[in-house]
């Protein structure tokens, strides 16, 4: 794994926004900036990523094995009936049963990992529930790659991956007529991210309609409807269960009809909690990091504090070996976790982290964030990447 300096591309925002992704240049405060070819606010093609084949490939096999053993965990989680150890509310918990028996359907998830000294892939956490980062890594890295480095191989599958998932579950969902994509509009990159993925389901034979979650209605009897009294039948939502479940419509989704994507079973997937009993069901998994609920398990030992439930590394401090690390937030309230320090690679100067991307059981694309400091933030850069096959 090397960071290489790279020739930008003459007309690279041009080149991006003809695809779609128009978020390209948005700064620290989410606004999107005039760029001119030598200005990156968060994407960025003055360097890339190279990996070797056997790096890939432990990525690939490290996220297939996650993959199952978090799988597993929600099991355990629901078996044990483990829902107040994640602060997950008891209203909650039938619903999540609910949507775990029916066996919904999943789209997709990411893995956030490093590779340590020895090239071992070591997880973060998983982003399993309003994962982004989404239209960057599948075509905006691939076009990049196709242009500037052709002989090349890229580890991204992902937009094959999610047509054909998206086509899947058009047979899953036969009955459903319309296929609802909701999210906030007042974020230009959640607007991004689901036209995105709008795109790829219209590739594969699904009609569809953009909705603001603000302009969902309900029936009062577990029925929900867009602004113009459609019935939402399936719904993709780029928007946090953990958000939903304390709505003003909770005590309505229980028995409402309307089958959500991601399923709400992702809620024991998505919150941290759950990698102190990943490491308790698979103690010295080469691929997690020690973790605990309790902070004296790391006494004078170097490790990270976690809400359960933060996002884009808000309310997450690092404990170094160096001194302390603080990056604010709103979360917290919840509850924390305890995981081993393990520092993301460093290459000039920027700390790295590794996304992996998961369709359907499958791990099919890699994604690299690069930030000044050592926890990755919402704002961090996206650099594409590419490897030679030995």
């Amino acid at each position: 794994m090397m960071r290489v300096a790279q020739l930008p591309r003459d007309n690279w925002p041009r080149e991006l926004e003809r695809i779609g992704f128009h978020f390209h240049s948005l700064d620290e405060h989410n606004v999107c900036r005039a760029v001119d070819g030598d200005a990156f606010f968060y994407w960025r093609e003055d360097a890339a990523y190279a990996f070797d084949s056997e790096e890939v490939e432990r990525l690939y096999a490290a996220a297939l094995d996650l993959n199952q053993r978090c799988l597993e965990a929600v099991q355990h989680v629901i078996d044990h009936d483990l829902f107040a150890r994640l602060a997950i509310p008891a209203h909650v918990a039938p619903l999540i049963r609910a949507s775990w028996e029916r066996d919904d359907p999943t789209l997709f998830g990411r893995f956030d990992m490093t590779l340590d000294a020895d090239g071992v892939p070591k997880m973060y956490e998983f982003n399993a529930d309003t994962p982004t980062s989404l239209i960057e890594s599948s075509i905006a890295q691939w076009y990049w790659k196709a242009a500037v480095q052709p002989q090349a191989d890229q580890f991204n599958s992902l937009h094959e991956a999610l047509v054909a998932r998206w086509q899947w579950l058009r047979k899953h969902y036969r009955n459903a007529s319309l296929l609802h994509f909701a999210c906030m509009f007042d974020s230009q990159e959640d607007i991004g991210n689901v036209e995105y993925l709008m795109d790829t389901a219209l590739q594969a034979g699904w009609s569809v309609k953009l909705v603001d979650m603000q302009d969902i209605g309900s029936d009062g009897r577990g029925g929900f409807y867009d602004a113009d009294a459609v019935p939402i039948q399936v719904a993709f939502k780029l928007y946090p269960w953990e958000w939903m479940v304390t709505s003003d419509y909770r005590d309505l989704l229980l028995h409402s009809p309307v089958r959500w994507i991601e399923p709400c079973w992702k809620t024991v997937l998505s919150n941290k909690a759950l990698l102190p009993i990943l490491w308790e069901l698979f103690p010295g998994h080469p691929n997690l990091l020690e973790a605990s609920f309790e902070e004296s398990r790391f006494a004078g030992r170097p490790h990270a504090k976690k809400p359960f439930l933060s996002r884009e590394g808000e309310g997450v401090s690092l404990v170094t070996p160096h001194g302390c690390i603080d990056n604010p937030g709103e979360y917290g309230a919840e509850g924390f976790v305890y995981q081993a320090y393990a520092p993301a690679r460093q290459f000039d100067g920027r700390f790295t982290t590794l996304g992996v991307w998961i369709v359907d059981d499958e791990p099919c694309g890699l994604c690299v964030r690069e930030e000044a400091g050592p926890i990755i933030k919402n704002t961090s850069f996206f650099v594409p990447h590419y490897f030679l096959r030995g």
